[in-house]
C-alpha cells in the first residue's frame, strides 16, 4: 500500500493539471470573445440608430410625396377646413371687409328704390342705432349664412384645387413661374364667396350692392416664412418619397440581423423608432405655437391654426401608426423571449387555451384531422400569419394607430385558434372517428 502512495500523488496531480489547463483554456476564451462581439455590436448599433434617425424623415417624406406633391390628396386633405367654424368666421370677416370697403354709407338709404326702402330700414333697424355699425353686421351676417352653406364647400374645394400648385411651392420651392406666390404667402381668392354675399344683400333688399363691381380679396391660407427654413429638406424628403421609410425599415433589420442578440436588438429598436417617431408629433405640436406666432396683423390665429391642424392631420396619423406598430413588434419579440416574465405570460397563454380545449373536449367537440394537421405544420401556420399580418399593415393605404391595433389583436386571435388546434387532445379522450 505505501508504494500506491506515490502513483496516487502522481495521478491527482495529472488531474489538477488537466483541470487548471481546461480553465486556462476557457479564461482565455472569455478574454478573447467580447472583442468578437463588440465588433458585431458595433455596427450592429449604428444601423439601428440610423433607422430610428430616418424613421421619422421618412415618415415626412410619405407625408411631402402624398400629401403636397399630390393635388388630390391636399383636396382630400383640406376639403373639412369649409365646415370649420374658425375657418368660416375668417372668411366672413375677410368678405365683411372688402364689401364695406365699396359701400357708400352716405348714399345708402337715398339710393334705395322707393320699394325697397321699407325693407332696407326695417333689417337695419333692427341691428342697431349707428347706420355703419348696422350694415356692417348686417353684412356679416349674410357673409357668414354663405361660409355656412352647402355652396361654400364647393368654392372652398375649388379654389384650393386651384390654389394647390402655391402651396407645393411654399413648402418645397418647386413650381413653375406660372405660379403666383407674394410675400411668402399662399392666399386664397375670395371672389366668388363675395359675389354670393352680394346675392344675399340684393335679396334683403339692398338692391345697389348688385352695382357693386367684382371685388377680389385674400384669404391667407399658407404663411411660408415659418416653414421657409426647411423649404429644401422638405423638397429633398418629397424626392426621395416613399423610399425613405423603406430605407429605416431595412436599416433597423440589418442591425438586428448583425446583433449578437437579436431578439434583444429586436426590442430595443422598435421601441427606439417609436420614441423617434413620438418626437417627431411632439415637434410638430411646438412647431404649430412658433408658426402661429409669426403669423401677420390681420390673420387669424384659430384658422390658421386650423388650417395647419388640417394639413399636418395626416402625418400624425402616420406618427401614431409607426409608435403603434414599433411598440407591438416590441412586444411581441420580448413575448417571444426566455426571460421569467415572458415565460410566465406564455405559460399563462398556454393554460387558457388548453383549458379552453379540455372543456371543448368534455363536450365532445372534437378537431377530427385538422388537429393533427395543424400540430404538424403549426410552425408554418404561425409564419404566415405573421406575414400576413405585416403584409396588411404595409399594403394599407394610409393605416392609422387603430389599425395596427386592429391587426395585432386580429394576429392575436389567430394564433390562439392554431394554438387550440394544435393541443393535444386530454388523456382518456376517444379518438377521432373515421
Amino acid at each position: 500500500m505505501p508504494d500506491d502512495a506515490p502513483a496516487a500523488r502522481a495521478g491527482g496531480d495529472a488531474e489538477l493539471q488537466e483541470l487548471r489547463a481546461r480553465v486556462a483554456t476557457l479564461e482565455a476564451d472569455r478574454t478573447h470573445r467580447p472583442p468578437k462581439h463588440r465588433a458585431r455590436s458595433f455596427p450592429a448599433v449604428v444601423l439601428i440608430v440610423l433607422g430610428c434617425v430616418l424613421a421619422p424623415l421618412g415618415i415626412v417624406a410619405a407625408w411631402a410625396a402624398d400629401v403636397v406633391g399630390d393635388t388630390d390628396r391636399y383636396v382630400e386633405t383640406v376639403a373639412p377646413l369649409a365646415s370649420d367654424p374658425a375657418v368660416q368666421d375668417a372668411v366672413a370677416d375677410r368678405a365683411t371687409e372688402a364689401l364695406m370697403t365699396r359701400i357708400d354709407l352716405s348714399a345708402l338709404l337715398s339710393g334705395a328704390a322707393p320699394e325697397e326702402r321699407p325693407r332696407l330700414e326695417k333689417a337695419l333697424g333692427g341691428l342697431g342705432d349707428s347706420l355703419e355699425g348696422a350694415v356692417r353686421s348686417f353684412v356679416r351676417e349674410k357673409a357668414r349664412e354663405v361660409t355656412g352653406s352647402d355652396a361654400f364647400e364647393a368654392v372652398w374645394t375649388e379654389a384650393n384645387r386651384e390654389v394647390h400648385a402655391s402651396v407645393d411651392k411654399a413648402l418645397t420651392g418647386s413650381g413653375g413661374g406660372a405660379v403666383r406666390l407674394e410675400d411668402d404667402t399662399v392666399t386664397l381668392d375670395l371672389a366668388p364667396v363675395v359675389e354670393r354675399v352680394k346675392q344675399r344683400l340684393v335679396d334683403e333688399g339692398m338692391g345697389f350692392a348688385a352695382r357693386i363691381p367684382e371685388i377680389h380679396t385674400d384669404f391667407t391660407l399658407v404663411r411660408s416664412d415659418g416653414v421657409g427654413k426647411v423649404k429644401s429638406g422638405v423638397r429633398l424628403l418629397q424626392i426621395v418619397g416613399d423610399r425613405l421609410p423603406v430605407l429605416a425599415v431595412l436599416l433597423v433589420a440589418g442591425g438586428v440581423l448583425l446583433a449578437r442578440r437579436r431578439r434583444r436588438a429586436l426590442v430595443a429598436g422598435a421601441l427606439a423608432v417609436a420614441v423617434a417617431t413620438g418626437l417627431l408629433g411632439i415637434g410638430l405640436r411646438v412647431l404649430r405655437a412658433f408658426y402661429l406666432d409669426a403669423l401677420p396683423a390681420g390673420v387669424s390665429p384659430e384658422a390658421a391654426g386650423a388650417v395647419y391642424d388640417a394639413l399636418t392631420r395626416p402625418l400624425h396619423t402616420m406618427v401614431r401608426a409607426a409608435v403603434a406598430l414599433g411598440v407591438v413588434v416590441a412586444l411581441a419579440a420580448w413575448l417571444t423571449g426566455r426571460g421569467r416574465r415572458a415565460r410566465l405570460v406564455r405559460g399563462v397563454w398556454t393554460s387558457g387555451v388548453g383549458a379552453a380545449r379540455a372543456t371543448a373536449d368534455g363536450f365532445g367537440l372534437r378537431t377530427g384531422p385538422v388537429g393533427p394537421f395543424v400540430r404538424r405544420h403549426r410552425t408554418w401556420i404561425v409564419r404566415v400569419l405573421v406575414t400576413a399580418a405585416l403584409a396588411a399593415c404595409v399594403l394599407w393605404p394610409y393605416p392609422t394607430g387603430w389599425v395596427v391595433v386592429g391587426l395585432g389583436l386580429a394576429l392575436l386571435l389567430a394564433l390562439a385558434v392554431v394554438e387550440f388546434l394544435a393541443a393535444d387532445a386530454p388523456a382518456g379522450s376517444p379518438p377521432p372517428s373515421a
